[in-house]
């Protein structure tokens, strides 16, 4: 019999994935964590019944979190990475030459799992300049100071990434940044939820005196069209090239991406908190 794995985009659309077999499966203290050998899109990390990553195009999500806000810093060598368990992010970051990479990542499980089966993505681990922390993102930030870009790779805003889409949050990432830093998230899709991007390029606004949400496209997260929204007291524009190989982006992308289609401008412009 075949064997699929449905992610629920929305309460009458699914997207389905014919698996050829289930690699690992557990259920940590935070997450219920499969991890599935695809006909299609290769190893695929799913948590909580959503798809987290895939090898076949893993390249997109983790160019686009990390090369516009990191090429939008003059000299970016401090970085924070809150979630990111994987390692897809962090391997991106090394691509500037950074001082530090600091990963934090609430699961362990996440990060075991990824560094026996996704070693694709979670190479980045075996750098020296990588530093992993077990713990609490929201908690974090409260304590360590002085990040260059800070980069927040987390799941959707329910369960443990909830309290990393709140103003409270916002505010202690801006207290870690040093002067002219920048901050980046992943907000999900502006098709189906419309709502989740758009209140957190408010929340960010009413903190930070440049935002801008930018998009990328993604065949594996819903609707494919999918969101990230960067932060900065500094104006927010494109300060050094892509001087190395990426498979998404390039510096055409960073104008492009930012150029937003009317229905997502036009929800946001009348979007109330």
């Amino acid at each position: 019999m075949d064997y699929w794995f449905s992610e629920e985009h929305t309460s009458n659309v699914k997207l389905s994935f014919r698996i050829k077999e289930e690699i690992a499966h557990v259920k940590s203290h935070y997450q219920d964590i499969y991890l599935f050998e695809t006909y299609e899109f290769g190893k695929m990390l799913v948590i909580d019944g959503t798809v987290q990553t895939t090898i076949k195009d893993e390249f997109i999500y983790h160019e686009m979190i990390v090369h516009p806000p990191m090429l939008t810093h003059p000299q970016p060598k401090r970085i924070l990475i809150i979630g990111g368990g994987d390692g897809g992010a962090a391997r991106e970051v090394l691509k500037h030459d950074p001082e530090e990479v600091h990963v934090v990542e609430i699961d362990r499980d996440v990060v075991e799992l990824s560094k026996k089966y996704l070693r694709e993505l979670s190479s980045a681990y075996q750098n020296p300049r990588v530093h992993l922390h077990i713990e609490n993102g929201v908690e974090f930030v409260k304590k360590e100071r002085n990040f260059d870009v800070i980069i927040i790779d987390s799941t959707d805003p329910v369960g443990p990434a909830a309290g990393l889409f709140e103003r409270e949050f916002y505010e202690s990432l801006k207290a870690s940044l040093n002067e002219g830093g920048i901050i980046t998230q992943q907000c999900g899709t502006p098709f189906y939820h419309p709502e989740e991007v758009c209140k957190a390029k408010n929340t960010l606004g009413k903190i930070f005196r440049y935002v801008k949400i930018y998009l990328a496209y993604i065949p594996t997260y819903p609707s494919g069209m999918w969101a990230f929204v960067m932060a900065s007291d500094s104006p927010i524009e494109r300060r050094r090239s892509c001087g190395f190989k990426t498979r998404y982006y390039n510096d055409e992308i960073y104008d492009s991406s930012m150029v937003l289609p009317n229905f997502v401008k036009e929800y946001c412009d009348n979007y109330r908190d």
